[in-house]
């Protein structure tokens, strides 16, 4: 619904504004955000394009966001924009077909501007939240008296640490910025596209003026990063920081989503006999690669739900009339695996997939997003990033939390990874004795996320600091 600027009227003395970056793990994260905050008796509007809104809505699992009153969506005007599809065959899997509808968010400036205005007449307190790469809203925040921004982070503290620490040219024993025995690799080289960085760079330009950070992490994964972050003296800023997450539920029944074939072949295998296999919503992989985990998954011997899609692109509606990439698998391959594979070629309800007893493991690209969601239902994950801060996260899973495998390193990024290389990562995590290692350490840590996230626990207690500060009179 799209809410005219005239007719907001807000009877709360604080609301709160949300603004998402228009790609999937971010619009969902500051989405899942929203519900924690409106369920706590804050009006929140959640801003954006039409066929971003729209998506957001149609993809979130775990809850219905037509069921909070105080929670409103508001359809923003942008120019239409170039909607390329992604290219499998891209040495640098960054997803840069992306870039145009990036681009076409700057056109959101304009009605925030007239949207904070009229808020900022009818409330004591207007709250903008902001992805970081979205940070001209708090530039908007800031022509308005009573209007205050907070920077959202949708990646991990180590990533941020990490790359920090190679911007100073990785110093000895970590610079106090990450342990002095990681082992692993990550750089920037090769995450991002050069058009993604010279986004990056003008979002910077107002990185000071938000007055606090929020962090989808917690303090079981990430609290003596957290540390780290708040006490570094560029880092910190003397800003108040929050690590709030995990935002996405972590109490799921699945009895409530038995018709989805997903869950159904679910329910007939054994616990923890299933690993899902999926490169996230951004990634797109090549043909020849497509080819090798077909062999590998099948040569594991391991049962699998594979999500078989291209990436998204920048408008999920648009585009419908043109031909679409058809992936294809080997021949015979899915009358070969019948019974053990599921073959998925559309979205996937993949909070629920995880949250189920059979799932056992989760290979991921190890966006932030899926991190999170896999870690706090105790999956271990089978680690292959692709691009952004997925070197550092699948580090952080691999090395520091010892929730997982390494399926190809970093180093090797621009190689297709065997099929015996797959075969074995798949193995090592599924059938051995050091995956059963993991798979307790990971039900470990999933355990302690949820407590993070449960009544007095320390991501329950810092949001609920933070909601107490943006409501103090």
């Amino acid at each position: 619904m799209d809410h005219q600027y005239g007719e907001v009227k807000e009877e709360s003395p604080v609301v709160v504004v949300m603004v998402p970056l228009p790609a999937q793990g971010h619009l969902n994260q500051l989405l899942h955000l929203s519900r924690l905050i409106s369920t706590r008796g804050l009006p929140v509007h959640y801003v954006g394009a039409a066929t971003h809104n729209r998506q957001a809505k149609s993809r979130i699992q775990g809850w219905d966001t037509s069921t909070i009153s105080n929670l409103k969506f508001h359809d923003f005007s942008v120019p239409p924009f170039i909607n390329p599809a992604p290219d499998p065959k891209a040495l640098n899997k960054f997803p840069s077909h992306l870039i145009p509808t990036f681009d076409a968010e700057r056109y959101l400036r304009e009605p925030l501007a007239a949207f904070l205005k009229t808020l900022s007449q009818n409330t004591q307190r207007v709250v903008v939240i902001h992805d970081g790469l979205m940070s001209f809203a708090a530039e908007e925040a800031s022509f308005h008296h009573n209007a205050e921004a907070y920077c959202f982070h949708s990646c991990s503290v180590f990533a941020f640490l990490y790359l920090f620490w190679e911007s100073l040219g990785k110093p000895a024993d970590g610079g106090n910025l990450i342990p002095s025995d990681i082992s692993g690799h990550a750089s920037w080289e090769d995450c991002l596209s050069d058009d993604f960085l010279d986004l990056r760079n003008r979002s910077h330009q107002y990185m000071k003026l938000p007055v606090g950070d929020l962090y989808n992490t917690c303090d079981p994964i990430e609290g003596e990063f957290m540390k780290l972050l708040t006490l570094h003296p560029i880092l910190g800023e003397n800003k108040n920081s929050w690590a709030i997450g995990p935002l996405n539920p972590v109490e799921f029944d699945t009895e409530t989503n038995q018709t989805h074939k997903c869950i159904k072949w679910l329910n007939n295998q054994s616990p923890n006999s299933v690993i899902y296999v999926s490169f996230g919503t951004a990634t797109s992989v090549s043909d020849e690669q497509i080819t090798e985990i077909a062999f590998g998954l099948e040569c594991s011997e391991q049962r699998f739900i594979w999500v078989l899609r291209d990436a998204d692109r920048g408008d999920i509606y648009a585009g419908k009339e043109e031909k679409l990439r058809k992936i294809e698998l080997p021949d015979g391959y899915e009358e070969r695996v019948e019974g053990v594979g599921l073959i998925v070629r559309d979205w996937a309800p993949q909070l629920e997939i995880l949250a189920h007893s059979s799932t056992g493991g989760f290979m991921s690209h190890c966006g932030w997003n899926s991190c999170m969601e896999s870690l706090s239902m105790g999956v271990p994950i089978a680690a292959w990033p692709m691009h952004s801060d997925q070197p550092c996260n699948t580090i952080l899973v691999s090395e520091v939390l010892k929730c997982g495998v390494v399926v190809r390193e970093w180093v090797h990024r621009k190689e297709v990874v065997s099929a015996e290389a797959i075969e074995t990562a798949v193995r090592k995590l599924m059938a051995s004795e050091e995956g059963k290692e993991i798979r307790k350490r990971a039900d470990e840590v999933g355990i302690a996320i949820r407590e993070a996230v449960s009544k007095n626990g320390s991501s329950t207690t810092q949001l609920d600091s933070f909601l107490t500060h943006i409501s103090r009179v």
